[in-house]
């Protein structure tokens, strides 16, 4: 099996805005940024999966016309932080969620652990799966946390990877995460 992580396209956003399960536009280059990904792309998929997120099935339909969307593959839920821009949040339970991001939930929202669960329970599903190649439309969290768990890292240090709007990421010989 071979999976192919690819992030959204980018979206319509004000500058350090915190949109994790927030429905916002996409920019105005979607087409373009259609065409690059589908350029990048030389496999026909078995399956294609896909984050609710409006942003996430619209490049998901483009690419193919059956999408599979399954809310596991949602962003992290930001909770009372969703919509408001990061200099706007409370600052103390910022940098309390900061410290330890990985185990601290978001006021109203998840911690990155309790998204980590649900990833991997869409993952073992996935990888149990006949096909050979699938392609899986999501975000930046969700990437590289799959990412991560796939390159044996510590959660703690996910956001050293670099995830692009529209960028592709590919998996082969996907294998069972605990």
């Amino acid at each position: 099996m071979e999976i192919f992580l690819i992030r959204h396209t980018t979206p319509l956003a004000a500058p350090g805005q915190i949109y994790g399960w927030s429905e916002i536009p996409l920019a105005e280059t979607f087409l373009e940024e259609v065409n690059s990904v589908k350029k990048q792309l030389t496999v026909k998929f078995d399956s294609v999966y896909s984050s609710p997120s409006m942003r996430c099935v619209k490049l998901a339909a483009a690419l193919t016309g059956e999408v599979i969307v399954d809310e596991r593959l949602r962003e992290l839920h930001f909770g009372d932080w969703e919509g408001k821009t990061w200099d706007t949040v409370d600052q103390d339970a910022l940098q309390i969620w900061m410290d330890d991001f990985v185990h601290v939930c978001i006021p109203g929202g998840e911690s990155m652990l309790q998204m980590q669960e649900r990833l991997c329970a869409f993952w073992n599903e996935l990888i149990n799966n006949s096909a050979d190649h699938v392609a899986i439309i999501t975000h930046a969290g969700v990437v590289r946390i799959l990412l991560a768990m796939h390159r044996g890292m510590d959660m703690t240090g996910i956001f050293d990877i670099k995830v692009g709007f529209g960028q592709i990421f590919h998996i082969k010989s996907p294998v069972p995460y605990k």
